[in-house]
């Protein structure tokens, strides 16, 4: 026997980690970009916030064809998924020169965003799966912590003009989609070598929704700490702008490092890690709710990021061991799309709450989900074992 099947796993997880790294580097430019996005615009805050819808009506619909994709053609279009990506962002940047094209650009970034996004888990599940060893909780961590180098980098760059940083970022996810491709022609050489789960027939897409919804519910409290926890710390706790503006940074740096930590944990420990993932998330929530001090709240946004950092992760790792290879791109689509739909969700969620009872009471909604999904995790994980 050949060792290809011990090198092909090797540079299909390596390459399936630098896909990460290249998705978290484009958002980590996006996000420290919008201002200067919304001035060459020519957009008020209302006007923007408009335009900001056209990433998800771009994503989801996206993300539900890429999943057909996968399974119709093949994983390797996942490495054009991941270019196409990097591309749309640079044209996107040279062209929002006003509302109505910068609204056709992010629906275009939308709908390579979500494409890519399911095929980087699916093609994680399939390395993980051929490796027969933890992959998709490090990479979803690699994607943290480029967020937040990326945002730093874009900060620190703000001379240069605004296409640059995009323009670089459209280089890295073309050499990532190109080293994509050709890991995963080499591995499907070896396909037979691939562990194939138990069938799962064309009536199994329940057991796929519950699990997206379960992370829907993780992605929901995970989306509400990083749009609402610098404007609660200054609301609430009278932080100035500097400090206020940690909070986020606190709360994605924590996200990866958790990601890194937790990374190496099996297939044996997954209901465990959901569950005190569940209650860290909880405790953490509650205790911003209470916090008499900014560092009160950053412990309780600490925990928080601990706890919701594992969530969506090991819920993949879940449908990766348990689907066939030639249904994974569909089941990782239905579990991403639902999933997503909570991290559109949870900002708006948190501010209905908190026009109605404050932003105090709004972080309590925000332990309650964390506490729904405790409560239904046994039973969801049962269905899609």
């Amino acid at each position: 026997m050949s060792d290809m099947p011990v090198r092909s796993p090797r540079r299909l997880i390596v390459s399936a980690i630098v896909a990460f790294a290249a998705f978290g580097a484009f958002w980590g430019v996006w996000g420290a970009s919008v201002p200067r996005v919304r001035e060459q615009a020519g957009l008020d805050d209302g006007r923007l916030g408009f335009a900001l819808l056209f990433v998800g009506a771009g994503a989801l619909p996206a993300m539900l064809l890429m999943g057909r994709a996968l399974d119709r053609w093949g994983p390797r279009v996942a490495g054009a998924a991941i270019a196409a990506l990097g591309c749309a962002g640079a044209a996107m940047v040279l062209t929002a020169v006003n509302l109505a094209a910068l609204c056709a650009g992010l629906a275009v970034v939308g709908a390579t965003s979500g494409a890519a996004d399911v095929a980087m888990n699916a093609v994680a599940g399939r390395a993980e799966r051929i490796a027969g060893r933890p992959v998709i909780t490090r990479a979803h961590g690699v994607f943290s912590g480029l967020v937040v180098l990326a945002s730093l980098a874009t900060g620190s760059a703000a001379s240069l003009p605004v296409a640059v940083p995009f323009a670089a970022v459209a280089v890295v996810s073309l050499m990532a989609g190109g080293a994509l491709f050709k890991a995963l022609d080499d591995a499907g050489r070896t396909r037979e070598h691939v562990p194939e789960a138990a069938p799962t027939g064309r009536g199994r897409i329940v057991p796929f929704v519950l699990i997206g919804t379960l992370g829907a519910l993780g992605f929901a409290g995970e989306n509400a700490h990083q749009s609402w926890s610098a404007v609660f710390a200054h609301d609430e706790l009278h932080s100035g702008g500097g400090l206020s503006a940690v909070a986020p940074a606190v709360f994605a740096g924590v996200v990866a490092v958790t990601r890194f930590a937790a990374g190496g944990l099996g297939a044996a420990h997954a209901r465990a890690v959901l569950l005190g993932g569940a209650t860290a998330a909880a405790a953490g929530a509650a205790l911003i709710a209470v916090a008499p001090t900014l560092l009160v709240a950053g412990a309780g946004l600490a925990v928080a990021a601990a706890g919701t950092a594992v969530l969506f992760p090991t819920l993949l790792g879940i449908v990766s061991r348990n689907v066939e290879e030639s249904r994974r791109g569909r089941a990782t689509s239905v579990v991403t799309t639902v999933s997503y739909l909570g991290f559109l969700l949870g900002p708006v969620y948190v501010g209905l709450w908190a026009d109605a009872v404050g932003l105090r009471g709004a972080m309590l909604a925000i332990a309650a989900l964390a506490a729904a999904l405790l409560v239904l995790t046994p039973g969801c994980c049962a269905r899609a074992a």
